[in-house]
């Protein structure tokens, strides 16, 4: 069972997974840049990642998902991804669907984002 994760700390494990396919290594100016927060807010956060064992920090400060933070992260991005691309299918413009997305991936249960995905798989086909 999933330890409960907020909706900022879910964001920060997502833009970590972002960043770790961009970039060669992930470090907290650079999910401070990409969010555009100030990067002590971003090391604060990164220690209750820490704490929580959702990441690991080497000493050179590079960030690394633990399996349960890249599980999370993997979801969230999963969930954003399908949600923005279905708003943009339904006409939505793609910066206010991203924006709806980071919304809704965060709320909707598992159960019903499953019953989603599975419908509009079927009625795709």
């Amino acid at each position: 069972m999933r330890t409960f994760v907020n909706e900022s700390a879910e964001n920060y494990l997502e833009t970590i997974l972002v960043l770790s396919k961009k970039l060669p290594v992930v470090r907290s100016v650079d999910v401070a840049n990409e969010l555009n927060f100030k990067k002590s807010s971003v090391s604060i956060a990164m220690k209750n990642l820490r704490e929580k064992n959702q990441i690991t920090v080497t000493d050179a400060g590079y960030i690394y998902l633990t399996e349960e933070g890249k599980e999370i992260a993997e979801m969230i991005l999963e969930r954003h991804e399908f949600f923005t691309d279905i708003l943009v299918k339904l006409g939505v413009d793609e910066e206010i669907a991203a924006e709806d997305a980071c919304r809704i991936e965060h709320v909707i249960s598992k159960e019903s984002f499953k019953a989603l995905r599975d419908y509009v798989e079927r009625v795709s086909k």
